[in-house]
Formats: C-alpha cells, structure tokens, sequence
C-alpha cells in the first residue's frame, strides 16, 4: 500500500427531522469543499430527538455517508438493528462497550477504494450515564484488533464528562486516529493533535436547532429542571446550524495531520 492523505469529514449529533434537513443541504457541498473521501455522523437523535429508524438510516446512507455512529439513545429505537438491509447491518454501530449479547455491533473497517480500510469504533462513557463496560480497557483492545487491519482508527467517544473524554483520548493517543467526542450537543473550541499524533475535540456539537436546550424545547427543558418530574420533550425548529469536524489522516501511520471544526448557520 502506498502513502496517501485521507481527507474525512465527522458530522455532529444529528437532532430531529431539522437535523437530517441540515445534512441533506449542506453535505454535498462540505464534501466538494474539502474533498471527503469518507463521512462518519453521529446520528443517535435523528429519529424526533432518541434513536434512529431504518428509514433515517436509509436516507442518510443514500446522502453518502459511509458509517452511522450514535450513543444511549439508540436503544429508544433497537428494532432499527433488526432490519434486512444490509448497509444498516454492517455500518450502524451502537456503543461497542455494553454488555454481549445486545443487538448490533460496536466497530467496522470500512474499505476504501485503492485497498484502504477505515476502522470506526463506537464507545460510551460511565461517568453521569449507564455502568456498561470499561471503555477504556474494551476500546484499547478493539483498537489493537481493528490495527491489525488498518492503521486508521476513528473513534467516536459518546460521553457526558469532559475529563473522561480528555482522559480516554490520551490513555490511546497514538493507537487511535482521533477521538471525537460527542454527547453533549455543545461544540468545544479545543481540538488539538496530540503528542503521538491522535487528533482530538472534546465534544463536535450538534446538527438541529439551536434556539432550544441541546435539541429540545427549551420552555420543556426548563419545566423539568424546576419541578424535577419526568415529561415529554419534543424537538425545537429554530436556529438550525450544522457542526461537524474536517480532518487529514496520514494512511501509512494512521497519525492525524490536521483537523478544523465546522459550523455552518443556515441563513
């Protein structure tokens, strides 16, 4: 295999149907920008704010995107990992680290044209969310295994403290391409490579509206906050603006060459 420089895009947490809009807009146009030659979203609320349906990851798979991540809320839609269809089979991941015996499948090598494979690994944090499995000690061993097939390990890291994201990040810098944090819906200003060439961003935002909190109505978000009771959250319209992340990877060390947020406000 010979040296080359892959050019990839990460599109951040698709939020709702306004979401999936913003994708469908402003996606073929960032691939011409910056030349992508492969597309990772994160897209665990694009089905009304939790989970995702066949029928979302069909259309977003006909966009061109070539993995589908996501995080908790996958499982508010598990049936989606029961369907035929093949695409959704192999590259809809759901965190790898809980527990065996869960529907889906937690990494993928996805193959490029000339020979090149992109590993994808989907983790999930424990701090302030579910006790599943040690991200740290499974995704170092899947991203040892995943190296044995290429040297390109993208991580999706889907948590809601910032230090074990940070922590993670260095714990496998320099084995993992880059840690993308997600999670949180609020695009951090801190991406960096690291010392051993992993390239790094605390959390790559969110994909939806932004005149609510992360995603939903905020007069709903308030009322739950003040009274401290379960209720319905529905999904805001406005402020639509679409994050992601743009980076260069080195194919014959697997090591970040340069990375750059994007923010994309729909006028």
């Amino acid at each position: 295999m010979y040296f080359m420089i892959i050019r990839c895009l990460h599109i951040a947490d698709i939020f709702g149907v306004v979401g999936v809009d913003l994708v469908k807009e402003f996606l073929p146009g960032l691939v011409d920008r910056y030349e992508a030659e492969f597309v990772v979203v994160n897209g665990e609320n694009a089905w009304e704010g939790k989970g995702i349906s066949e029928a979302i990851c069909k259309q977003l798979f006909g966009m061109g995107i070539h993995v589908i991540t996501s995080g908790n809320h996958i499982w508010d839609k598990r049936k989606t990992f029961y369907s035929e269809n093949t695409q959704i089979q192999n590259y809809l991941l759901r965190p790898f680290n809980y527990p065996p015996g869960n529907e889906g499948r937690g990494s993928v090598v996805y193959p490029l044209n000339g020979g090149i494979g992109i590993g994808v690994l989907n983790l999930q944090g424990r701090t302030f969310m579910y006790d599943i499995d040690c991200p740290f000690r499974n995704g170092e061993r899947e991203i040892d295994r995943l190296r044995r097939e290429t040297k390109i390990v993208i991580v999706d890291f889907h948590a809601e403290a910032s230090a074990e994201k940070i922590a993670f990040a260095h714990y496998v810098d320099g084995k993992a391409t880059i840690v993308i944090g997600t999670h949180t819906h609020v695009q951090t200003a801190d991406e960096r490579i690291l010392p051993g060439g992993t390239g790094y961003i605390t959390d790559v935002g969110m994909t939806g509206p932004h005149d609510g909190v992360i995603g939903i109505k905020k007069e709903q978000a308030i009322r739950r906050f003040i009274m401290q009771t379960n209720s319905k959250f529905e999904s805001s319209e406005g402020d639509p603006k679409l994050h992601g992340l743009f980076f260069t990877v080195d194919s014959e060390t697997g090591k970040t060459v340069h990375l750059e947020r994007i923010r994309v406000d729909k006028k």
